[in-house]
């Protein structure tokens, strides 16, 4: 067994650990921490696959906004889990038919893995000679997928300023910004004028 071959097996048992532990944890915010830690050895798996620009875009998106954007509405949030989790069992056989429909497709990956091995080297051949797997995934997402690109990019945008609305809380007593009453004021509202005589204050 090789390096790789390592490095692959230890990278894969802790991503479907931290997977599990995502859904089994009882403490929300250990949560988001194994999903951050499940997003860092994905990582390291498509190190291994040669795609490095993948393995950075799951770091520093996922990782570095997404996970970390979820642990901070979860801390921020006033939310009881206990009363979220008084309707499990109603929700329990939606939830294993997803579960059943996210098996089958696993299933249909690997055995159409198993059956086509030619499909490896086809896979292995995708980036164009010459260039880096970065630059090749650049050209098709800027030319061939913009419009994708950019509407994904207005859906982080809303996710952001929804978590933002969310946490947002007005406290009485703390003075604030009008923007309104700032933009229709005149210059006798702003602006006082005083003739002071000669030698004296005010």
């Amino acid at each position: 067994m090789t390096a790789a071959d390592g490095f692959f097996y230890i990278f894969s048992a802790i991503c479907v650990a931290s997977a599990f532990m995502v859904i089994a944890a009882r403490n929300p915010v250990h949560s988001v921490l194994f999903l951050i830690l499940a997003f860092v050895n994905a990582a390291g798996l498509f190190m291994l696959l040669g795609a490095e620009f993948l393995a950075m875009i799951l770091i520093v998106v996922y990782v570095g906004a997404v996970a970390v954007l979820f642990l901070f509405v979860v801390m921020m949030l006033d939310v009881d889990f206990a009363v979220l989790k008084q309707g499990f069992l109603q929700y329990l056989p939606v939830g294993a038919l997803v579960g059943a429909v996210v098996l089958i497709e696993l299933v249909l990956v690997v055995g159409g893995w198993t059956l086509a091995p030619a499909g490896s080297r086809v896979l292995g051949s995708a980036t164009p000679a010459g260039i880096s797997n970065t630059a090749a995934l650049g050209r098709i997402l800027y030319t061939q997928y913009i419009y994708f690109f950019q509407a994904a990019g207005f859906i982080l945008l809303t996710a952001m300023i929804g978590s933002i609305v969310l946490t947002l809380r007005h406290k009485v007593g703390v003075k604030r910004q009008n923007i309104s009453e700032q933009n229709l004021r005149d210059r006798h509202k702003a602006v006082t004028l005083r003739k002071v005589p000669s030698r004296a204050g005010l």
